[in-house]
C-alpha cells in the first residue's frame, strides 16, 4: 500500500497521479478536474478599497458617457464594458499574477485578454447573467486542454444570500447541456471573499445567482483566450496612444491583431515571427 507524502491518502495499484504542493498547482488541478476555483488576488486591503471605489466611480461616469436610459434599453445597465479603457487600477487587475500563473499553466502556448467587464448583480432584480450559459456561448465542444478561461473578480464578498455564482462541476467535460434533474442535484453555489477570483474553465456552465440582499453585488470579469479567439472589443485599438511594457501589450493582443493589409501581415511576420 502507497499513501501520499503526508501520508493522508492510502491508495495502491497506482501507476499515475498528479502532485499539487502549492496554491497554483491545487488551482490548476482543480480547473482541470472540476472547472473551477477560487483563488486569492494578493491585493491589500487599501487596494481593495480603491478598486471599490472606482468601480463606484466609473458606474457614475459610464452611465453619463453613454446615457443611462439608453443603456437600460438595450440592457446593458448592470455592465461596464472595459474599465480598463478608463482606469489603470483594473488593468492590475487583468495582470493579476496569481491568475496570470494559473492561466499559463492551463492553456497551452500563449493567451490573450479577450474581454474585462465590470458586472453589477442588482438587489431585488432579474439579473442578465442569471440564465445558465458558456463563457464560450452556443459552442458545444469538449477540448483536450483549456482554450479560454473567466476570472470574476470579487469586488465584495459572495455569499448565498448576495448571489454568488453557481457553477455545474466538470461540465466542461460534457458537450451538451445537462437536464434539469441533473442541475438540480450537481449544481454548487460558489463562495468566495471579497478580493478573491473565481476561475472558470470558459466551457463550465454558471449562472449568476439571484441578490437577496438589500445592495448590489459588484465583480469585474476577465476572460483570457487562445489569441485566436476574436477580442469582444478591440483592445489595442482603444489603448493604440497608450505606453505599456512587452508583457502587457502581449497580453492585451497587440501582437496579434488582424494585418489590414498583406503588407502589414508581412510586416507582422517580419517582426513577431507569428
Amino acid at each position: 500500500m502507497n499513501t501520499t507524502p503526508s501520508g493522508d491518502i492510502p491508495f495502491y495499484g497506482v501507476l499515475k497521479r498528479d502532485i499539487s504542493a502549492t496554491m497554483i498547482e491545487k488551482a490548476v488541478e482543480e480547473i482541470r478536474n472540476l472547472g473551477f476555483t477560487v483563488v486569492p488576488s494578493g491585493f491589500s486591503d487599501a487596494e481593495l478599497k480603491i478598486i471599490s471605489e472606482r468601480f463606484d466611480l466609473l458606474r457614475l461616469e459610464y452611465a453619463k458617457k453613454f446615457g443611462e436610459s439608453y443603456l437600460e434599453n438595450i440592457d446593458e445597465h448592470n455592465t461596464l464594458r472595459l474599465p480598463l479603457a478608463f482606469d489603470s487600477c483594473f488593468l492590475d487587475l487583468a495582470a493579476n499574477s496569481n491568475v496570470i500563473e494559473i492561466i499559463s499553466k492551463l492553456i497551452v502556448g500563449k493567451f490573450i485578454l479577450n474581454q474585462q467587464n465590470g458586472i453589477i448583480n442588482p438587489a431585488g432584480k432579474i439579473y442578465n447573467q442569471g440564465a445558465w450559459h458558456r463563457d464560450l456561448p452556443y459552442q458545444h465542444f469538449v477540448s483536450s486542454t483549456p482554450l479560454a478561461i473567466n476570472a470574476l473578480f470579487c469586488v465584495d464578498e459572495f455569499n448565498l444570500n448576495n448571489g454568488a455564482t453557481h457553477v455545474l462541476p466538470a461540465s466542461h467535460r460534457q458537450e451538451s447541456f445537462p437536464s434539469d434533474a441533473y442541475i438540480i442535484k450537481n449544481e454548487v453555489q460558489v463562495k468566495a471573499a471579497a478580493g478573491s477570483f473565481i476561475l472558470i474553465d470558459c466551457m463550465a456552465f454558471h449562472r449568476g445567482g439571484r441578490n437577496l440582499s438589500e445592495k448590489n453585488r459588484r465583480a469585474v470579469n476577465h476572460v483570457y483566450t487562445i489569441p485566436l479567439m476574436k477580442q469582444q472589443i478591440d483592445i489595442p485599438a482603444i489603448l493604440s496612444n497608450m505606453d505599456f511594457d512587452a508583457k502587457v501589450k502581449d497580453l492585451l493582443g497587440f501582437k496579434y491583431k488582424v494585418p489590414q493589409s498583406i503588407e502589414a501581415f508581412l510586416l507582422s511576420r517580419e517582426l513577431t515571427g507569428l
